[in-house]
């Protein structure tokens, strides 16, 4: 074997391929429902860094070429599996790069390509100083993960029980996963409790991600009008959902942040870490006792009082100062960094178990996700008090 020979997906493992990837092989190891698929190791990253541009060796394009063969030249997501993510400490979670309905040789090779440049990016280096990593050191190494893409009816994120007694919380959209993880939209929440009973929530599912069959990569929808008040699952989706999970929970020691989708009635695994921090309870329904406070849901821990800065895209970006309240319409991975800034986090869109609330928990930094129009209604330089815990956020 070659220093660039690609790792069928059941080979995988942490050393040379990264957690990501190895806990997917693992889990295909156990007869779990892992798409199929293929790993481009640590090795091949660091035989391309001799290169200026990053540019796979050509033995690598010859091997990805034969493993895309294998399965059938389809669709694929093209992930990241690097050495400081998926971690028990840190989660990394939406830092590196992932590119989905990727089809080809070429085309692949270069979402390989992009997944090796995303780790020397800013927002990973921000990350890594936030959490503690020692950022003297090398740029983590990358492996890269290539799985047949599910085409996804219905998607979403699932956070296993934190304690024996504790409810399994799901969160989920139509399409494709990313809308989910990605915070763009507000997802139904569903929380399976220990003896059963299901407690859930609509979400506001305006818009989805597919596949464009036509040119490749995803495009977004609308939801029609009469899914947009429809449950994503049904109860007993919800339930199944939860017992694969509590199986992925036992097979790797603990409580695990799992991505799934359902396609053509099969549910299939994403992805499985451990959960790097508690989520805040789910709101209890009814209204507010505070008329004066917009609702969303409880996305991190803590109260914080402070300027709102109402940031709409990266052109503002520059108007942030420290202990500014982020009011934004979402975020998506390049806003990281402005997470080291802010004294806390309000998006309009989201769920506890986006990307955002995630590295808002890993960070100790107050956040509330999925308040309707607060770009619109918070007025920028206001100040407000954010309460994390409860999910409000209070003008004063």
């Amino acid at each position: 074997m070659n220093e660039t020979s690609v790792t069928p997906l059941p080979k995988a493992t942490l050393d040379t391929c990264g957690g990501k990837a190895a806990t997917l092989g693992r889990l295909l190891r156990e007869g779990l429902p892992v798409p199929e698929g293929f790993v481009v190791p640590f090795s091949a990253h660091r035989a391309a860094r001799v290169d200026p541009g990053l540019r796979a060796p050509a033995e690598l394009e010859h091997e990805v070429a034969e493993a895309l063969t294998l399965l059938g030249d389809p669709p694929v997501a093209v992930r990241s599996s690097a050495t400081n993510e998926d971690g028990a400490g840190a989660s990394a979670a939406g830092q590196y790069e992932s590119l989905l309905a990727v089809q080809g040789v070429a085309a692949v090779v270069e979402a390989i390509r992009d997944c090796w440049t995303s780790a020397s990016s800013a927002r990973v280096a921000a990350y890594r100083s936030r959490t503690g990593e020692e950022t003297s050191r090398a740029e983590p190494e990358m492996g890269v993960l290539v799985q047949r893409l599910v085409d996804a009816d219905v998607s979403g994120v699932m956070f296993t029980p934190t304690r024996p007694d504790g409810p399994t919380r799901i969160e989920a959209s139509p399409g494709l996963g990313l809308a989910v993880v990605g915070g763009i939209v507000s997802p139904d929440t569903y929380e399976v409790a220990a003896d059963g009973t299901l407690r859930s929530a609509l979400g506001h599912k305006e818009t989805r991600l597919d596949r464009d069959e036509n040119r490749g990569g995803v495009v977004t929808r609308p939801v029609p009008e009469h899914q947009r008040s429809a449950p994503s699952l049904d109860e007993s989706t919800a339930a199944r959902l939860a017992a694969l999970g509590h199986r992925v929970a036992e097979l790797l020691y603990g409580p695990q942040d799992i991505e799934w989708a359902i396609a053509d009635g099969t549910t299939w695994l994403l992805q499985a870490r451990p959960i790097t921090a508690p989520i805040p309870e789910a709101p209890a329904s009814g209204p507010a006792p505070d008329n004066s406070s917009l609702n969303g849901t409880p996305g991190s821990h803590g109260v914080v009082t402070g300027t709102a800065r109402v940031v709409r895209g990266p052109s503002d970006f520059g108007r942030v100062r420290a202990g500014d309240i982020l009011v934004c319409p979402y975020t998506d991975p390049a806003w990281t960094p402005l997470f080291t800034v802010a004294g806390g986090v309000v998006t309009e869109t989201g769920g506890a178990l986006s990307h955002a609330a995630i590295v808002a928990r890993e960070y100790n930094l107050p956040a509330v996700i999925g308040v309707p129009h607060a770009t619109t209604l918070v007025r920028d330089g206001a100040t407000v008090t954010l309460d994390g815990t409860a999910g409000t956020l209070t003008p004063h």
